[in-house]
């Protein structure tokens, strides 16, 4: 796909907002009839711009209470030790997002675990993979904000 119109956008809108919706309801919602709006559905997963339609729950409600964003330095930056590490964090199920940055943290982890005890597990898990040179970890007391929907432009320009 080279480029998205409106109607895709608006496709993709309503879908981040809630992806159990039926093809009839985005189609009603986005003024499109049901079968090209599918058709369109289909491009987009076929193009790789859907990746996927998930759940989303609470973490708290099913024992996930404790956030951490864990900063890594990593010791060099060599092929080896990249490919290691990102085996190593693979493995490890509650390393929920893995971000290579620029500046002073090579890589930024978002953690979600049940307690401080399974913090220090992950952590000696972690640290017992591959040789790293610092872990800074930031455990956050409340999350004020959190959406998976991308602020995609739907207005007509």
């Amino acid at each position: 796909m080279d480029k998205l119109d409106l109607i895709d956008r608006k496709i993709l809108a309503e879908l981040m907002r809630d992806a159990t919706l039926s093809v009839a309801q985005i189609a009603d919602r986005v003024g499109l009839s049901q079968t090209p709006c599918w058709k369109r559905i289909q491009k987009l997963e076929a193009a790789g711009i859907i990746t996927g339609r998930v759940a989303l729950v609470d973490p708290e409600r099913i024992g996930f209470g404790l956030t951490v964003f864990v900063g890594v330095e990593a010791p060099d930056h060599g092929s080896a030790w990249r490919q290691a590490f990102a085996e190593a964090v693979a493995k490890i199920p509650a390393i929920l997002e893995v971000y290579r940055m620029a500046g002073d943290t090579d890589y930024l982890l978002r953690v979600s675990v049940p307690d401080m005890s399974a913090f220090d597990a992950l952590y000696r898990q972690l640290t017992d993979a591959v040789p790293i040179k610092n872990v800074t970890s930031h455990f956050a007391m409340e999350r004020i904000k959190y959406s998976t929907a991308y602020p995609i432009d739907t207005e007509v320009r």
